[in-house]
């Protein structure tokens, strides 16, 4: 799928990855991927596990170096000028972790220590509302605290950027509802934000726009309600008032299947379905009734655009 907005303000991208490339001896973990960040946006990053998601963050903040292909983080190499972007990207990894007695506040001391211009780490905990938790040890804190320190540690060294990876995977929905709030109270600070995800719902909820990657490659990329539209397709169940032929249904802009079971027409596609159809029946003579309308979402999208390119599983590494 085209991206229909890859950059629609007309600054210069902050980030751009240009033909990614990683390979792990046979398998490409991440094959040919391309795309652009703008300064502010929350872009996410998504796809089933083994996609290649996390390589391709790692690569960005310069964890790993790419096979081939070009990263640009602010004009800079992630590989060449690594040290210069630590002094400006906040990284939450997938699997991080603290020593177990550390307490919260000392954590955020200590990280703050590594950056030229950080944050105050107590004015870090109150926007985070984090202070009634600022001598606990990290052992003791619950999964949402977890989470909640690692976007500190994200964000007590002032990032431009900030890369979070799988942020709310455990987490009750209470938390997770939480957890988001700090992520948009990060873009309010003005912090480009990189959110990989496997949680359709978080990624419609936060991000601008998203890149789908399946078998490390690049399959979809644009707003998410645009790839919903697109690929996630739309349903409308109805009777008709006498019989309709498939042509008649076919030939209404949109429609892509059609399915029937007893009195029960299904037609689904793209765009204003419901009107569209409606409207292109009754004008050949046909009424509806017992309409049932279902518009596509990411979730419809992502299993359609990943079902058939999903790694065997002998194949799959920790991507």
């Amino acid at each position: 799928m085209a991206d229909s907005a890859q950059n629609p303000r007309d600054e210069q991208p902050v980030i751009t990855v240009k033909n990614l490339v990683k390979r792990y001896g046979s398998l490409a973990a991440v094959d040919d991927v391309s795309f652009s960040l703008r300064e502010g946006e929350i872009f996410g990053i998504i796809g089933p596990n083994g996609a290649g998601k996390t390589t391709t963050v790692e690569c960005i903040s310069g964890l790993r170096a790419p096979d081939s292909g070009s990263i640009s983080v602010y004009g800079l190499s992630p590989r060449r000028d690594r040290d210069k972007i630590r002094e400006f990207m906040g990284v939450q990894l997938q699997e991080s972790a603290l020593p177990p007695r550390l307490k919260v506040g000392e954590a955020l001391q200590l990280f703050a220590s590594f950056y030229p211009n950080p944050l105050d780490p107590q004015e870090v905990l109150e926007s985070l509302g984090m202070k009634h938790i600022e001598r606990v040890a990290f052992k003791k804190l619950s999964g949402g605290q977890k989470q909640r320190v690692s976007i500190a540690l994200a964000l007590v060294g002032n990032p431009k950027i900030a890369i979070l990876d799988e942020l709310t995977t455990g987490l009750d929905p209470e938390a997770r509802r939480d957890t988001w709030a700090l992520i948009e109270r990060m873009r309010g600070r003005g912090v480009t934000v990189i959110l990989v995800t496997h949680f359709m719902d978080e990624a419609e909820t936060l991000c601008d726009r998203v890149a789908l990657i399946s078998n490390g490659r690049l399959r979809a990329l644009d707003a998410p309600e645009a790839i919903a539209a697109e690929a996630g397709g739309n349903r409308l169940r109805f009777v008709p008032s006498q019989p309709v032929d498939d042509a008649t249904l076919y030939a209404v802009h949109g429609v892509q299947a059609v399915e029937r079971k007893d009195r029960y027409v299904t037609v689904t596609g793209t765009g204003d379905l419901a009107a569209s159809l409606i409207n292109a029946l009754a004008a050949a003579g046909v009424q509806v009734s017992e309409v049932e309308a279902r518009h596509g979402n990411l979730d419809d999208a992502f299993i359609k655009l990943t079902r058939d390119t999903a790694p065997a599983a002998s194949e799959e590494v920790e991507t």
